[in-house]
């Protein structure tokens, strides 16, 4: 994956949300903390993996694509945040299932809570990673799903969203 790629395009998005809404002077990562945190509950919610009490099957793959790279956004605003973009990561072979991985992101998402370290932000970038491979995401759907939302998220911007 390219990660000089996708960082470079969140930094422009990010530039672009800071200087519009007035917040170039404002520290966010609490809030891009628990809006990773929402937004991986949503992609838990339409993978329903944890949804033992119901018959009915996840959303499509594409619906799942899509809230994986809102996760996405996030993970890499945070690793701009922090200057943690010199990274080279690689998802993990994984032998749990996906309601332990969601259950483990978690766990890293309170881990760089706790000490924002670089160490704790590439573990949890390399779970998330792991993840999209257990949904049987390819590195390319990914940036390319990453690419598009990218975009239609800068013209919400443009039309106040």
């Amino acid at each position: 994956m390219k990660f000089s790629t996708l960082f470079k395009l969140q930094e422009d998005l990010d530039k672009h949300i800071r200087h519009q809404r007035g917040l170039d002077d404002k520290s966010l990562i609490s809030k891009k903390i628990l809006a990773l945190q929402v937004e991986l509950a949503e992609l838990a919610n339409e993978t329903r993996c944890f949804k033992f009490w119901s018959e009915k099957g996840p959303s499509n793959k594409d619906v799942i694509l899509e809230e994986y790279v809102d996760c996405l956004h996030f993970i890499l605003t945070l690793g701009l945040e922090k200057e943690f973009t010199d990274v080279d990561i690689e998802a993990k072979e994984v032998e749990y299932d996906i309601t332990a991985q969601f259950l483990n992101l978690y766990v890293d998402i309170n881990d760089f809570i706790v000490s924002s370290a670089k160490d704790h932000y590439i573990t949890l970038f390399e779970d998330f990673l792991s993840l999209g491979k257990s949904l049987d995401f390819s590195t390319t759907e990914i940036e390319n799903a990453y690419i598009k939302k990218n975009s239609v998220n800068h013209k919400r911007q443009n039309e106040g969203y």
